[in-house]
């Protein structure tokens, strides 16, 4: 295994399926460790479908905090299998089924039943739905574009990691810009001059870039799909998702 590979496999640089199957083993010490990395990757794709549902920012954190509760109360994650399908459409499914069994019973619950799975930020988590679309965009969809963000953040700060272990941030972070499509914001020519070498080489080092984040967000979406044939048709509704479509 080569050093990029095991810095991949740092907690939770990725969304992997040997994560959520370390998320449910009880008898592994690392379950905890796990399931607080789903916890913190997701919480809020889930918080804002929960919030789109109409609830109010305390319901929503409620409903939230007392989901990753339940997960590890009643071994949810049990019940999830890989071959089944893929990560997002299981918690998707899970939350509409625990929201509306707490609908139904009409009672005030202390935020997650009394047990706090992880500090849950909802001044980030208003701040952030705020600025979320209105129109036209149902609980599901802001579901799965928050999943989409999360996944792309996640790709990201792992890419940032590599490039940090081999010694290079500094480069990664000037390059950045070109990689989420803000390139007009410094050019080719200046960057070359912060990095101190010919724009060729500034293009190549695009190139690469680009190139390890295609295969890493390749590599995060194929463990959160059961088959290696759901990839592309994963990327084709991450584009869809993120464009709108």
């Amino acid at each position: 295994m080569t050093n990029t590979e095991q810095t991949s496999q740092a907690w939770f640089a990725t969304t992997r399926w040997s994560v959520v199957l370390t998320a449910k083993d009880k008898e592994s010490s690392q379950c905890r460790q796990a399931l607080d990395g789903l916890c913190r990757t997701y919480w809020y794709p889930l918080y804002a479908f929960v919030r789109r549902q109409g609830c109010s920012a305390d319901q929503a954190a409620d409903f939230t905090q007392g989901f990753f509760a339940k997960c590890l109360e009643k071994d949810w994650l049990d019940a999830v299998d890989q071959s089944k399908g893929r990560f997002r459409s299981f918690l998707l499914a899970a939350i509409k089924h625990y929201v509306s069994n707490e609908r139904a019973r009409q009672r005030a619950k202390k935020r997650g039943g009394g047990k706090h799975i992880f500090s849950l930020d909802i001044e980030t988590a208003e701040t952030r739905y705020k600025v979320e679309p209105e129109v036209a965009t149902t609980p599901e969809q802001l579901f799965e574009r928050q999943w989409a963000l999360a996944l792309l953040d996640t790709v990201l700060k792992d890419l940032r990691q590599q490039y940090k272990d081999q010694g290079k941030v500094e480069m990664f972070d000037w390059l950045k810009p070109c990689l989420i499509g803000q390139t007009s914001s410094l050019p080719y020519s200046e960057l070359a001059l912060k990095l101190e070498c010919t724009e060729g080489t500034v293009r190549v080092m695009v190139h690469r870039l680009k190139k390890r984040y295609r295969e890493l967000l390749r590599q995060h979406i194929a463990h959160t799909v059961a088959t290696p044939e759901d990839v592309e048709a994963e990327m084709q509704h991450l584009r869809a998702v993120l464009s709108g479509s």
